[in-house]
């Protein structure tokens, strides 16, 4: 840490035009007294407290008083926040009050943020007065991504004349440890390439839970912020307020004015805990205990006001006030109701506005067209009719369009700003949906392969699909993210996936998976109007039907008003009565790929075989399995995901157990072979697949028929 010099050495020391009065100075470091008391009195108050505190863990922000009060007190109600666990003081700062932050601490029904859902210190906030802050999660680095998202769609609003609060900016508040992490990188490269309006706090205590600073980076923050080149760098004695007030003020100013980056590096101690269950006895000794005790914020600030003229007593007196309120509002929060368990399953998703199918499947006149230019056609239109939309991912942008042309003509059309390319960064494609959709934009994002989804995991698990459910209904995620998937002609171990499977492990979000250009084009426009994040699966196959047996993928174009709701499946072809009566039919349960292997059944087999296409696996519709499966009772599911462990198994499983006494034999299954990756070779790769041949093969098992 840098030593700081006298109080009266430092106190208004660069004074010019940007700084304010001593009065008003005087004022502001009263204030942050006060909180600062109120901060170390709740500390206090937790460790006495421990037997009601400890059932849940929670982090304290002593030591980091000073930055984040300093921070707090230059946000406006206009700009936009990411915090992190240990931001207490700066929920303070901004005009929470303990009592508001107990109620989270104790998981209570009126906990502002999420219900009593998630931890203390986790807010989602939408509420005059304040700056909006979506929910985040625990995991550490993760909201850098989502923050950034925050700053791009206020840039690309504003570009649209759609935002119109002016020189809004985005505080990324973040650990020092956290800097390591490569999905941080992705937003720092994303802000100073895009020149984004955000600022990046950085929280430096010099520990990683029990790991030192020495132990996990080669640089500090501030060095590593050397690499990005636009990234306006500030460094500052975070445990000392008014130079942070001073710092933090000129760091706000300059991304206000010129809308661009910027990183504070704040070194600060750590007086408390990690967290209260990690407790600083267990991996901190008294020296280094002693080092950091000797920046306590709350001593440097006492000090400070001393010398600009403050009586003693009347710092002691506002803090037994502060001490006397905490105490009471400790009190109250204990007393508070708990949240009522019948409330534990609501705002999963957030209410979609597309209940039925609307529109033209079929206009009069109308011709017909491949499931990628029904894509390119629904996108058009989304982004004609709405200017908050936008499109990017890898190679979207006007020189290609998508390496399938699934996004051909759109920039073009649309503009640069609109339609863009990205780095190679699915983490950032993927999460930064979250920020964006905080802010009010509709983005529409493209993972270019599935196979290559995985780096965007983290985002989608641990920030969009928790959203909605854990800030109690506040932040939905509205994001479309297309993902071309399945195998098509030799394309190999790396881009050949299909990975429903892993995705409907994933709650909270929703996951679609058209078989047609008409469903295509209708469960797109449903996908963006739905307010909670969609994945899309496009067979790479059927774009363009040129593999045989997919030219039913191609279909007479829907009109523009078009919509298939999320959740309902489609009979696409019957079985013959005569074997319905006999009990010679089944019907098979299939979705992209799978309908058309099934469509291509023997002739002698069509009338024997009914399908229902899912067209959306979560949420999936059930009443309709149920209710064919009791008409048939022979089913069976075709994928193109390995069965061992894949979402066919499990609905196999699920029929097994609900419809048990309707099925005359045990669901069949078709999928690929249990191996680990697409083989190049087209005839292994046939070898592996499923195929009409292997369809037929299994219907003919199942009825018994030769």
């Amino acid at each position: 840490m840098y030593l700081y010099t006298s109080q009266r050495e430092r106190v208004m020391s660069e004074k010019n035009q940007d700084l304010v009065t001593e009065d008003k100075l005087n004022d502001i470091c009263l204030k942050a007294w006060n909180l600062m008391c109120t901060v170390r009195a709740m500390a206090g108050l937790y460790e006495e407290e421990r037997k009601i505190t400890g059932k849940y863990v929670h982090s304290t922000s002593r030591g980091h008083e000073a930055i984040q009060l300093a921070t707090a007190f230059h946000l406006t109600p206009h700009d936009y926040a990411s915090l992190y666990y240990r931001d207490e003081s700066m929920l303070l700062g901004l005009g929470f009050t303990p009592y508001e932050l107990m109620l989270q601490l104790m998981a209570k029904a009126d906990d502002p943020f999420s219900g009593g859902r998630t931890y203390y210190n986790h807010p989602s906030v939408r509420r005059a007065g304040f700056p909006v802050i979506p929910h985040q999660s625990s995991a550490t680095g993760m909201q850098a991504i989502p923050a950034a998202g925050m700053a791009h769609a206020i840039k690309y609003l504003q570009g649209q004349g759609l935002h119109t609060k002016k020189n809004s900016v985005v505080l990324c508040s973040i650990g020092d440890a956290a800097m390591t992490e490569g999905e941080v990188a992705e937003a720092l490269q994303m802000a100073v390439l895009k020149s984004l309006p955000i600022i990046f706090l950085v929280q430096d205590n010099n520990w990683g839970i029990s790991v030192r600073g020495s132990e996990m980076r080669a640089m500090s923050a501030f060095e590593l912020g050397t690499g990005f080149k636009g990234l306006k760098k500030f460094q500052v004695e975070g445990w000392d307020f008014i130079k942070s007030w001073e710092k933090v003020g000129k760091a706000f100013k300059y991304a206000r004015t010129k809308q661009a980056p910027v990183l504070i590096h704040a070194e600060c101690p750590l007086i408390g805990h990690h967290t209260s269950g990690v407790r600083k006895e267990w991996y901190r000794d008294e020296e280094n205990m002693a080092y950091h005790i000797k920046y306590d914020p709350y001593d440097v600030l006492r000090e400070d006001l001393l010398g600009m003229g403050m009586e003693e007593g009347e710092l002691n007196s506002l803090e037994e006030k502060a001490i006397t309120g905490v105490k009471s509002d400790f009190k109250k929060a204990v007393a508070a109701d708990d949240p009522l368990p019948a409330d534990f399953d609501t705002h999963e998703f957030a209410e979609s506005p597309v209940a039925g199918e609307t529109g033209v499947r079929q206009p009069e006149g109308a011709g017909e067209v491949l499931m990628v230019d029904a894509a390119v056609h629904a996108i058009d239109e989304i982004l004609t009719a709405h200017p908050e939309a936008l499109v990017y991912g890898e190679d979207v942008g006007f020189r290609l369009g998508g390496v399938f042309r699934e996004a051909a003509t759109l920039a073009k059309k649309h503009g640069n700003e609109r339609v863009f390319n990205t780095p190679i960064q699915e983490a950032y494609i993927i999460g930064s949906t979250v920020g964006m959709s905080a802010v009010g934009a509709r983005p529409i994002v493209e993972i270019q392969f599935a196979d290559y989804i995985w780096p965007g995991i983290n985002q989608l698990v641990t920030e969009l699909s928790k959203s909605c459910y854990l800030s109690k209904g506040k932040f939905p995620v509205q994001a479309l993210i297309r993902i071309p998937t399945g195998a098509y002609g030799g394309g190999g171990p790396y881009h050949s996936g299909s990975v429903e499977s892993t995705l409907l492990n994933i709650r909270g979000i929703k996951v679609v998976y058209p078989s047609n250009a008409a469903d295509m084009k209708g469960l797109m426009k449903a996908a963006f109007y739905d307010p909670n994040p969609v994945v899309m699966l496009e067979h790479k196959g059927l774009y363009w039907s040129k593999m045989e047996g997919t030219e039913t993928a191609k279909t007479i174009e829907p009109d523009g008003d078009y919509r298939v709701p999320l959740g309902k499946g489609k009979i696409v072809k019957a079985a013959g009565e005569e074997n319905i009566r006999k009990g010679q039919s089944l019907t098979i349960i299939t979705w992209g790929m799978g309908v058309h292997w099934a469509l291509n059944v023997e002739q002698s087999l069509q009338d024997h075989v009914e399908i229902i296409d899912l067209r959306t696996l979560n949420p999936l519709d059930w009443p309709l399995i149920q209710q064919r499966i009791e008409i048939h009772n022979h089913a069976m599911i075709v994928t193109e995901e390995p069965l061992q462990n894949s979402f066919a198994e499990s609905l196999a499983g699920r029929i097994a157990t609900n419809c048990f006494s309707l099925l005359d034999e045990p669901v069949a299954l078709v999928g690929a072979a249990n191996l680990p990756a697409i083989p190049l070779n087209r005839a292994l790769e046939q070898m592996m697949l499923p195929n009409a041949e292997k369809v037929s093969n299994k219907v003919r098992e199942v009825l018994g028929l030769q």
